[in-house]
This record gives structure tokens, C-alpha cells and sequence, in this order.
């Protein structure tokens, strides 16, 4: 598919738009957390994932699953631009009786493949779409999208190992490694390092790139796309908060929501 870049620089740029209205209508957290994701959940949806509200049901649909659940408002503004359903319907985020919970649910939302939340859980239910569709014959692929904070769940290095030993080509997983998890940095809380390194021992491909380069993120996908015997890993360096000086590589915007005059502030940023 040709690469309109403007366009997915526009569809992030709405993402981190919507997720900042959503976030502070209803009073939710992790609004760094999606603004760190926005350019490649917009890459994901506006160009690389065979999947649309046209194809929702067809077993050969791409798989995505929002691992890191938390920024699942980043989720729904994605599949708003892209058509899943009413922009309108963002509006419902987090309020009482709307299926746009504050972690991504799959729940009567067209577009979610699995509802997640709990930390270390989606890898592993990627892993086994990925597999069940070796055993279909299907050319699908799965995609998973981790944080950095995430990998300290043991769960994940077992699907690591799984995914390897199947020789699972057709399951790519994206590393949102913003460096900052929960309270602190990730190196204070448990370091990672050396990261890429864990990911090539556990028999992965690895492609380290800019997260927030609409460019670096096409071009690593498709390189993963072309892998034959193993399952990529791509290491998103990015930055927790991207696009709001403020938020920006700043602990207190993981649970934090933007009010009156930083709402405003952050709007005027966005713009």
C-alpha cells in the first residue's frame, strides 16, 4: 500500500487530540502512555494492518492487540479516524455505561481483538492467534504492542521462547520503550538493559527504530513482513507524553489527567 505521510501525521496527531479530550472529559489516567504510541497505532491503522470495518469478521483479517491496555483511549481514537465507528462516540470515554472503559475492551467495539489491562497478558494470546493461524494456513499477521514497564512480567518471556521455538515469522511485536513505567524510570525500577541483546538470545529478529518516524515505523514493519523463520521484535525508542512539552518524559502524566488551564495549555501544543 502507498504511504501517504501527511495523512498518518495527521491521523496521529487526532489521536493525541481525541485521547487528550477523552482523558480529561472523564477524568482518566495515561494520557503519556497513548501519546507515546499515537504515530505508531497511526501507521498501524491508517496504512500497515489488513484490517478494516469492511473485513471485521474475515478470518484472514490482521491481528492487533493493545498489550499495554492502559493507553486503550489511544486505541479508540484510532479506530474512529479510520471508520470503525462515530468519532460522537469518544465522547462516551469513561463515563458510566459506555463500552470505552478506560482499558481497552473488546467488549460491542469493532476493531479490538481482546481486552487487556492486566500487564503480560497480550503477548501471549498473540502468540496463540499467531500459531493458530500457522496451523489454519493463514497469511495473517499478529500484531502486539508492549510497554518497556510490561517486560518485567515473566509471562511474556515465556511466549518469547514459545514464539521463537514455532519459528512464528508471521507475529511481529513492538516494543514502546519510552523508558519510564508507573513512578519512576524503568532503569530505577528494573532495568531492562541490555534489551535488544535479551530479544536476539531468545532467537527473535530485532529492528530498532524512532517510534515517533512515520517513516522508520513503515519501513521496520515491512522488513518484519519479509522475515522468514523467526518473530521480530521492534524496539520503538520513544518518548512517554510525545507532543506536549509538558508531558513530555514527566512520571506525573502516567495517572495524571490535564484540567482547566493545562488542558488548555496542552490543546494550544497540539495545534
Amino acid at each position: 500500500m502507498e504511504v501517504n505521510i501527511k495523512k498518518l501525521e495527521i491521523i496521529a496527531k487526532n489521536i493525541r487530540n481525541h485521547a487528550l479530550d477523552m482523558t480529561s472529559r472523564g477524568s482518566s489516567s495515561h494520557i503519556a502512555s497513548v501519546f507515546s504510541i499515537a504515530d505508531i497505532l497511526s501507521c498501524l491503522y491508517g496504512n500497515l494492518l489488513n484490517i478494516s470495518p469492511k473485513n471485521i469478521n474475515n478470518p484472514n483479517r490482521d491481528r492487533f492487540i493493545l498489550s499495554k491496555g492502559h493507553a486503550g483511549a489511544g486505541v479508540y481514537a484510532a479506530l474512529a479516524e479510520t471508520g470503525f465507528f462515530k468519532k460522537k462516540l469518544l465522547e462516551t470515554h469513561y463515563q458510566d455505561g459506555s463500552n470505552l472503559s478506560g482499558h481497552v475492551s473488546h467488549k460491542n467495539i469493532n476493531g479490538v481483538e481482546f481486552s487487556t489491562g492486566s500487564l503480560g497478558h497480550g503477548l501471549p494470546v498473540g502468540v496463540g492467534f499467531a500459531l493458530a493461524a500457522k496451523f489454519d494456513n493463514r497469511k495473517n499477521k499478529v500484531v502486539v504492542l508492549l510497554s518497556d514497564g510490561e517486560c518485567d512480567e515473566g509471562s511474556n518471556w515465556e511466549a518469547i521462547m514459545f514464539a521463537a521455538h514455532h519459528k512464528l515469522n508471521n507475529l511481529i511485536t513492538i516494543i514502546d520503550y519510552n523508558k519510564i513505567q508507573s513512578l519512576d524510570t524503568v532503569e530505577n525500577t528494573l532495568s531492562l538493559e541490555p534489551f535488544v541483546d535479551k530479544w536476539k538470545a531468545f532467537g527473535w529478529n530485532v529492528i530498532e527504530i524512532d517510534g515517533h518516524s512515520i517513516t522508520e515505523i513503515i519501513e521496520s514493519y515491512n522488513k518484519a513482513s519479509s522475515f522468514k523463520s523467526k518473530p521480530t521484535c521492534i524496539v520503538a525508542h520513544t518518548i512517554k507524553g510525545k507532543g506536549v512539552s509538558f508531558f513530555e518524559n514527566n512520571v506525573l502524566w502516567h495517572y495524571r489527567s490535564a484540567k482547566d488551564d493545562e488542558y488548555k495549555k496542552a490543546k494550544s501544543e497540539l495545534k
